[in-house]
């Protein structure tokens, strides 16, 4: 796991940690994070140790996970020495390959076979919703190579085959109506029981970013 640390205007002690998709870096996330807090991005999952030092001397610690993300820290948070304040999933959830609660297995695999330059774009096409959409992410795309996506996407479906399914303490989860990669259905069923909300956003929540990472909340009256 790489982990990137922005630090804050402020030195009030606060700290969010969050954890993004599959094939990301922090390009794209930077211009919404809140200048009040540090902040530390986590992603590349080819491994999920993570270095549990970035968080000493905080004493408020949020953390907000997104898509593959949302497995990823389900995995590292059920056993952290470290106190968390808050903890928020958006379209994801901590069964990714999954035919009824993440992607379908079948779905999971074509993607893997078949990542190129031309599916990759695809697949970020489906994930943004729209043409405007998708060149506002290319302009700050994740600066990644083909085979670190390909050995990532490898093992995060390895690995989360292979571990039980991990199960931490969400205080809130939403999932986007529109969402054409982790299915709105599938997340729904894979979250029964816990806080959810549905919003009106496509898998990658463009317009929630800057909201999400202030105050681990959703307000904008779309989400009702």
């Amino acid at each position: 796991m790489t982990i990137k640390k922005f630090k804050g205007n402020k030195t009030g002690g606060a700290l969010l940690i969050f954890f993004a998709g599959w094939g990301m870096d922090e390009r794209p996330f930077t211009e919404y994070l809140p200048d009040d807090r540090d902040c530390l991005i986590c992603y590349d999952y080819r491994s999920l140790d993570f270095d549990c030092s970035l968080t000493e001397g905080y004493s408020t610690i949020q953390a907000v996970a997104w898509s593959m993300g949302v497995w990823a820290a389900s995995v590292v948070l059920k056993d952290n020495p470290f106190p968390l304040t808050g903890c928020v999933a958006i379209n994801g959830t901590a069964c990714p390959v999954d035919d009824e609660k993440g992607i379908a297995a079948r779905i999971f695999r074509g993607t893997l076979d078949g990542l190129n330059e031309q599916n990759l774009l695809k697949f970020r096409r489906r994930m943004c919703g729209s043409q405007d959409a998708l060149e506002r992410f290319l302009a700050k795309s994740p600066e990644r190579t083909m085979e670190d996506l390909r050995e990532e996407l490898r093992c995060i479906g390895e690995m989360s085959q292979e571990m039980e399914q991990p199960s931490i303490r969400w205080d809130k989860v939403y999932i986007g109506r529109h969402d054409k990669i982790f299915l709105s259905a599938n997340q729904q069923k894979a979250w029964e029981g816990t806080d959810v909300c549905l919003i009106d956003a496509e898998h990658y929540p463009e317009n929630y970013w800057k909201e999400l990472f202030r105050s681990g909340k959703i307000t904008d009256k779309q989400h009702g």
